[in-house]
């Protein structure tokens, strides 16, 4: 008897054991990096200056909270020199992407492209474009977010971020294409 007391404790202890050692992974997900990424390649696409971005930066009494910041919070230091995630799969999509650009501005402009939150760009009323304009429109939209697909890809593979991770890529994009 005593042995099967014995032999059914070891069960329920190795069985508790099983049951309350279930570990939990976490993904990391580098936000800081991306955003940091995200700002600088729309900033060349678009043709922004870094201080047309954020006026905060030529304040001085500003700039040296972001210092302080920056000394207090280390990875925040290290995702800025992050910034220059570059391939010449990204360089080509990089130009390819600020050629484009300068064809959408005009639509961007009227109202007629919309910034969506998932990081890609979606036609809003074409009320008034020709026929020959809406194909063009069209046509200039799938390119784009055929490109932008291949470079949030990109960037996740630059950054070493899974692959199941690029839909949080683009959402941190489209807060700085939306800008």
């Amino acid at each position: 008897m005593k042995v099967h007391k014995k032999s059914l404790w070891m069960v329920i202890f190795s069985f508790s054991l099983l049951v309350f050692s279930c570990v939990t992974i976490n993904i990391y997900f580098p936000a800081e990096k991306v955003e940091s990424v995200a700002g600088e390649i729309v900033d060349e696409i678009r043709n922004r200056k870094p201080g047309e971005k954020d006026s905060r930066l030529n304040d001085p009494e500003k700039s040296f909270a972001q210092i302080i910041r920056l000394a207090l919070w280390p990875s925040l230091a290290w995702a800025q020199d992050v910034k220059d995630v570059s391939n010449p799969t990204i360089r080509a999509l990089k130009q390819k992407m600020k050629t484009r650009y300068n064809q959408m501005k005009p639509f961007y402009q009227k109202g007629i492209l919309k910034e969506g939150d998932d990081g890609y760009v979606s036609i809003g009323d074409t009320k008034g474009l020709a026929l020959k304009d809406k194909r063009d429109l069209n046509n200039l939209v799938n390119a784009e977010n055929n490109d932008r697909k291949i470079l949030y890809a990109e960037v996740a593979k630059a950054l070493k971020i899974e692959p199941s991770q690029i839909n949080k890529i683009a959402e941190i994009f489209a807060k700085e294409w939306q800008k």
